[in-house]
């Protein structure tokens, strides 16, 4: 089935749709040992951990609450290690937020995942990202090392313009570096209250939600604001959006 308007670009989500996430335990605990490594601390991989992952709940709550995000540097120094040496955190700041990602599973892209940019940008499609995630450098090194980069005309992560789904201006921001109005854009993502909220006030054309394989239980797409498509295979988007030209 084809939508029936032709749209000029499309919106990825990273999360849980175009990038999944796999639960390695020894990869996940490599990057625990390296966190502690990193920020040269004295207590145990797994205390130091812990200890961040109790200190990332209240900056969570606040950037949840505020539709913000910190850089890395204040991200670690102000938020997660404020009692460690600031200089020596703002050095390894990046990299402390490369292996805390890690710490939640060895990311990869979806299946068929790469096909679909391929195809998409052959079909004649701006392609465009916009994610919430901390860490500035993890996903413009991943799109360079991977040869995804090509692909896109613009990404937007939370991490580097400070503003988060489901705010408004993020789609704003996506928008003006793609040159095409909010209303000619499709947006694809996983995450019901967070994406399509968002996006459907932002003004974007057509919402298509994901169920991802990182979902633990069934999506619900029959609340009040309803996406224009559901997929469960991602290499549906090209049966949805034909070429332009």
């Amino acid at each position: 089935m084809e939508l029936k308007k032709r749209y000029k670009a499309v919106f990825f989500d990273l999360g849980g749709t175009l990038r999944i996430a796999l639960n390695d335990e020894p990869y996940m605990r490599h990057a625990r040992r390296k966190m502690a490594e990193i920020a040269g601390t004295d207590l145990p991989y797994e205390e130091f951990y812990q200890l961040v992952e109790e200190r990332y709940e209240p900056y969570r709550k606040w950037a949840l609450g505020e539709f913000k995000e910190s850089g890395d540097e204040e991200l670690w120094c102000k938020w997660l290690l404020p009692d460690y040496d600031p200089v020596r955190i703002a050095q390894v700041c990046h990299e402390l937020s490369f292996q805390y990602r890690q710490t939640k599973g060895r990311r990869v892209v979806v299946d068929g995942g790469e096909e679909v940019l391929r195809t998409l940008h052959e079909r004649g499609y701006r392609l465009g990202i916009i994610s919430n995630l901390i860490g500035e450098n993890e996903v413009p090194d991943w799109l360079e090392e991977d040869g995804l980069d090509q692909y896109f005309s613009s990404v937007v992560l939370s991490s580097v313009c400070h503003l988060r789904k489901p705010g408004a201006e993020i789609y704003r921001i996506a928008s003006r570096e793609l040159g095409v109005d909010l209303a000619d854009c499709v947006s694809v993502a996983d995450n019901v209250k967070r994406d399509l909220t968002g996006a459907v006030e932002a003004g974007v054309g057509c919402n298509i939600i994901f169920r991802s394989p990182e979902k633990k239980h069934p999506v619900d797409v029959g609340g009040p604001v309803r996406p224009d498509a559901v997929i469960s295979d991602f290499r549906e988007i090209l049966d949805l959006l034909p070429a332009l030209n």
